[in-house]
């Protein structure tokens, strides 16, 4: 097939539905959360595994901070981007599972109380980096496809920045909670904003008419059309089937990115 019929068959650029400046908010709000969680962590829920196999509390920490800091400055965000790039070719492992390795690696030696202070000290830079992304940056394709459901699919960079580094760390706040036993402190601005930006990209996935009824702090009512699926389920735990932490059928068996 040639360039111009790939280009023609190629989906939209997945881009931002939710404005620049919300956006930038909840990722302020989030890292700080997420900040506060680990903070309160004893010293027994460190070790402890998490949904993410291959990581213990302390490992997701490590790439949560190592995220953000890749977040926080082109050059620390350029040098993450290589050694990853060489280790995908290398070991043939998709670019996003060599890059968070190197994250987790790379603070294999950080103790629970520097990565605490790190996350503190990191979280306002990563969101200074983010917000002051330039508009026309934002707009650009990001140049690697993201698979999700085993369909290729491209982002703009601005659905990168503005959307998934934030679900991603709202994701593994909530992995803490569960791998921790301790509550998720929600709130209707700030989890609920996430949560519904999460569901109307579910919705304009599977484009079939639902009934959904979220509970709990971050939940709400939607739907569309007449006749379709209903669900009633509590709405962290919503997100997390839609995200691959749990197995979902008919309406949640659409998986979205975080």
């Amino acid at each position: 097939m040639s360039t111009t019929m790939k280009d023609q068959n190629r989906r939209p650029l997945r881009r931002p539905a939710l404005d620049h400046r919300t956006a930038m908010t909840l990722a302020a709000d989030e890292y700080a959360r997420f900040a506060d969680t680990v903070a309160g962590l004893d010293a027994a829920a460190w070790t402890r595994p998490t949904a993410c196999t291959l990581w213990d509390v302390r490992q997701l920490t490590a790439h949560v901070v190592g995220m953000a800091e890749m977040a926080a400055g082109l050059r620390e965000g350029a040098r993450q981007r290589r050694i990853a790039g060489a280790d995908a070719a290398a070991k043939g492992i998709a670019f996003i599972d060599a890059l968070t390795d190197v994250q987790v690696r790379e603070r294999a030696d950080h103790t629970p109380a520097r990565l605490t202070d790190d996350m503190r000290k990191v979280g306002p830079r990563a969101a200074r980096g983010r917000r002051m992304t330039p508009s026309f940056v934002r707009r650009r394709d990001m140049g690697v496809p993201q698979t999700v459901q085993g369909v290729d699919e491209h982002w703009a960079l601005g659905f990168l920045v503005d959307v998934i580094l934030t679900r991603d760390t709202w994701m593994h706040r909530s992995d803490l909670a569960e791998a921790t036993g301790t509550a998720m402190v929600l709130t209707p601005d700030h989890d609920g904003a996430i949560v519904a930006d999460v569901v109307a990209e579910w919705a304009g996935r599977h484009l079939q008419p639902y009934r959904l009824v979220l509970t709990g702090p971050a939940g709400g009512e939607w739907g569309a059309g007449t006749g379709g699926e209903t669900i009633e389920m509590d709405a962290v735990q919503f997100c997390r089937v839609l995200s691959g932490r749990g197995e979902g059928s008919g309406l949640l068996a659409t998986e979205v990115p975080f």
